[in-house]
């Protein structure tokens, strides 16, 4: 793993260390909101990929971008999270378990965010694959899923970043964030975000890209209406 990225998951799991206290859920009065945009405003970089191996499913060799920047140089999948939030809305309802899929050896998602909890890490293509998840240097998890359909479920028991890659296919990897609060979301294509039923206040807003990542910077929450924001991701 690169200088950058070993930066980048220390500074993520250190702004999303654990709460003093568990996040409590509760009614939220004039709550305001942040909206804005993330934006990168250089070269973009990209990194070379040879599959060495499975290439009828892989592919071939071929140079792909860090980053996905879209209009307006905005950034599409950054994690933008208000962090040390002890009390506010309701966690957001779900539908089905996260999962982490190996889709024609990629990571799909390849960004995520997740309450912390259950995971199902699942094997869509015809071959082995081995998923690796690390809180830091250290193993969340290591499955081997050779056959094709196969899911086994996890646990990511507590908040920060989980770096994701395949042992046997080594250029793959994906991030997921897990949660301690639920002030959090991903840009899309066009690089906004929205964080809504915020508690009037002072607080630390942090915007992170994998390879770019992460900013931090003070936010004020306003009663009853929107803070406009824009992020700047920068090289590290």
């Amino acid at each position: 793993m690169s200088v950058a990225k070993l930066l980048f998951a220390a500074a993520f799991t250190a702004g999303m260390s654990i709460p003093a206290q568990a996040y409590e859920e509760g009614p939220v009065a004039g709550g305001g909101a942040l909206e804005g945009t993330v934006v990168f405003r250089d070269t973009v970089p990209t990194r070379k990929i040879i599959p060495t191996k499975d290439v009828e499913v892989c592919g071939g060799a071929r140079e792909e971008p860090v980053m996905q920047i879209g209009p307006n140089q905005s950034v599409q999948n950054a994690v933008v999270y208000l962090s040390q939030v002890t009390k506010g809305k309701a966690w957001p309802p779900t539908a089905k378990t996260p999962e982490i899929d190996n889709v024609k050896c990629r990571f799909v998602p390849e960004v995520q965010v997740i309450r912390a909890g259950k995971l199902d890490v699942v094997n869509s293509d015809p071959m082995l694959h081995n998923t690796h998840g690390y809180y830091g240097k250290r193993t969340a998890f290591n499955l081997a899923l050779p056959n094709q359909g196969q899911r086994i479920p996890v646990e990511l028991p507590r908040s920060g970043v989980v770096r994701i890659d395949c042992d046997a296919h080594g250029w793959m990897e994906g991030w997921i964030y897990v949660t301690d609060n639920p002030y959090y979301t991903i840009t899309g294509a066009d690089g906004k975000f929205s964080i809504t039923d915020v508690p009037p206040g002072n607080y630390t807003l942090v915007a992170f890209q994998p390879f770019i990542g992460p900013v931090q910077q003070s936010v004020t929450v306003a009663a009853g209406k929107p803070t406009p924001l824009t992020i700047e991701l920068k090289k590290p």
